[in-house]
């Protein structure tokens, strides 16, 4: 038993849980407010974000235990209630924030893209590990995979939540370029894909995200409508300098910035806490990503690194994301920080994805004190 437990990866189980707490911090604060103005307690983010914590540490311990290899003979099942839960948010889902994203179950919400995230790093990696020995043929080794690649995307991209596309966009880039895919291919993959976004931007674009982009990248000229969120995300993040007002002491989140506990949390954080604190967290998750690609590294089996490498690009990349949204790098898609915003879905499915990227890690220790 002692043993076992020695294999465990405590950096990966530490880290997690430490961001997962603060997030709760940060959520009560930034929402106790909020939610009295909307006729709620001031508890009441605080106590759903909890419920989804104790589930998603549940799920955490599970996944830990469950040998990871076994995903491999499950990975149908999986990819087909993905593509069922898809299709059924289409004609079922609710509509939140122009976009047909969510389950409505009594006090429960769901968002099925959310989950695709991890079920489609179980099937690349999964297919990707099985046709090593035939990498070399684009047709029959790199290009069925994307197939299914496309139809999530797709399903996806009609609700619309292009900024959950895009994260899956990324992660299924990763792990491809990481599978050992020839260059040659490579280069004609990025070919197609750049040409097909360009037939697809005439469709894609909107007065909505076109306003996006202004709102992003000239917010001083909208800043009653379109720029309106980013500049009250600057306030926070310059009023708070090198060591911030005080936790609880913010006041961009009393009215004025919008969405404070869950996509602009860091603003919030960076309000309180001031630099120190975003770089406390920045560096929390920068710990969780490298470990991940350490053990990527590490492992001598290819379905286990590149389990490891998809799950440490979601956390990366959708750190990025959310980063380059509040500081104005990049337009507003509602993409939150991970672990720390708020968010049932996407902390459970962190959570879980922690878990199966420790089971790896374990497989990792335990080769090598069996090879010492």
């Amino acid at each position: 038993m002692i043993q076992k437990l020695r294999d465990y990866d405590f950096t990966l189980i530490i880290t997690p849980l430490l961001l997962t707490a603060f997030g709760l911090v940060m959520i009560y604060s930034a929402s106790m407010v909020s939610a009295v103005v909307e006729g709620m307690e001031s508890t009441y983010y605080l106590k759903r974000q909890a419920m989804w914590f104790a589930i998603g540490f549940i799920g955490f311990i599970v996944c830990s235990i469950f040998p990871y290899k076994h995903y491999q003979k499950i990975i149908k099942p999986i990819v087909f209630g993905i593509i069922l839960l898809l299709l059924g948010v289409l004609i079922f889902g609710s509509v939140v924030n122009n976009a047909k994203s969510w389950f409505r179950l009594g006090p429960f919400s769901l968002q099925p893209a959310e989950f695709a995230k991890l079920a489609l790093i179980m099937y690349l990696a999964s297919v990707y590990s099985k046709k090593q020995s035939y990498l070399d043929n684009l047709s029959k080794g790199v290009l069925p995979p994307l197939i299914m690649t496309g139809i999530v995307l797709g399903l996806i991209v009609l609700q619309p939540d292009i900024g959950t596309a895009s994260i899956i966009f990324l992660i299924a880039c990763s792990i491809i370029f990481s599978s050992g895919i020839r260059f040659k291919h490579l280069s004609i993959l990025i070919a197609v894909g750049i040409g097909l976004v360009i037939l697809a931007i005439p469709y894609m674009v909107t007065d909505e995200r076109l306003s996006r982009f202004t709102g992003a990248y000239q917010p001083f000229e909208t800043p009653d409508s379109d720029g309106y969120q980013l500049i009250q995300s600057y306030l926070a993040i310059g009023t708070g300098g090198i060591t911030g007002v005080g936790l609880g002491q913010g006041v961009q989140k009393l009215g004025y910035l919008t969405q404070a506990e869950s996509d602009f949390i860091m603003a919030t954080i960076a309000e309180e806490l001031g630099f120190i604190g975003v770089i406390v967290v920045i560096g929390l998750i920068a710990i969780i990503v490298l470990r991940g690609i350490f053990i990527a590294r590490k492992s001598d089996e290819s379905f286990g690194a590149l389990l490891a490498i998809g799950i440490s690009s979601m956390v990366g990349i959708q750190a990025c994301i959310n980063l380059g949204a509040i500081s104005g790098l990049l337009p507003i898609t509602g993409v939150p920080l991970p672990f720390i915003s708020n968010g049932g879905s996407s902390l459970f499915v962190l959570l879980i994805s922690m878990g199966i990227l420790n089971n790896v890690a374990m497989n990792v220790k335990r080769r090598e004190r069996e090879q010492s």
